[in-house]
């Protein structure tokens, strides 16, 4: 199991998480082509309600998200990320406890969502895109660094690897050294490995049976695999059956070293991360 990073606490503005056990992050996607809940949430009021009630059901964080990383996704303008991105936010900040955390990787998005209450920052692109650097270390707050091959309109396009495990940790390790000489904080970084994102099902459960060499490098882990194609492929299963699959890749990833867990279903995810801590600090 995950220990805590040298008592960790992640300084998400004034609502600063503790990682003294495994936390549970709910997805909140508003767009309209998500893979999994697309067009559910882009009307306020609902992502209100939704967020409201994964706080409710044990969500610690929510992660809202105004551009698709599905596979074959394209890109979305600023604009139309910024108008379905900030009003949220603004809402979210005055109605619920938890943190919010903005997935994106434009340094437009990053200033005005933490400027309307954001309080981390979700970058599949690990701060590569230009200005993001400076971005994030002029905002001060937590800032999680996925890896990703190739980007998501091709990234699924025969994805290959020397050592799946050893590329994802150097590249980690690559972007960690970046963002602290752009002046981010190391107390403000965490790592994703990037599961499905240009990855095979075969790279993704190497991932997940060695993620301890990701928490080996000594910053909180975040992982992302509920709902996708590494459960629905094992398991021939579309979209709407992955729940089982979901909670037991969220187990195993508790037991390797995983700090937060990223989830749609969050109730029963955050069973299954208190049952997992439980055992494995037993």
């Amino acid at each position: 199991m995950a220990a805590p990073v040298d008592g960790a606490v992640l300084p998400c503005g004034d609502r600063p998480l503790p990682l003294d056990r495994p936390r549970v992050m709910g997805v909140l996607n508003v767009t309209p082509d998500s893979f999994s809940d697309g067009g559910q949430f882009l009307d306020l009021e609902r992502a209100r309600s939704h967020a409201r009630a994964m706080v409710a059901a044990g969500a610690d964080i929510i992660d809202i998200g105004g551009e698709s990383s599905r596979p074959g996704a394209d890109p979305v303008p600023l604009d139309a990320e910024l108008a379905r991105v900030i009003p949220v936010v603004e809402a979210l900040a005055a109605e619920v406890e938890a943190p919010i955390s903005v997935d994106t990787c434009k340094p437009e998005v990053m200033r005005a969502a933490v400027a309307a209450g954001a309080g981390m920052i979700n970058d599949i692109q690990a701060l590569q895109a230009p200005g993001a650097p400076a971005a994030a270390a002029a905002l001060g707050v937590p800032v999680c660094l996925m890896h990703m091959q190739g980007r998501p309109r091709t990234m699924q396009e025969a994805p290959a690897y020397d050592d799946v495990v050893a590329d994802v940790t150097g590249f980690l390790e690559e972007r960690v050294a970046a963002a602290e000489a752009a002046g981010v904080p190391r107390e403000c970084l965490l790592l994703d490995p990037g599961f499905g994102f240009g990855k095979t099902l075969a790279h993704n459960y190497a991932l997940l049976s060695r993620l301890d060499r990701v928490a080996a490098l000594g910053l909180p882990v975040l992982v992302g695999m509920s709902r996708k194609s590494m459960i629905g492929e094992l398991l021939d299963r579309p979209v709407t059956e992955r729940l089982a699959g979901s909670v037991a890749a969220a187990a195993v990833a508790v037991f390797q070293g995983a700090h937060i867990v990223r989830a749609h279903d969050v109730a029963a995810t955050a069973d299954a991360v208190r049952v997992a801590a439980a055992a494995a600090s037993a």
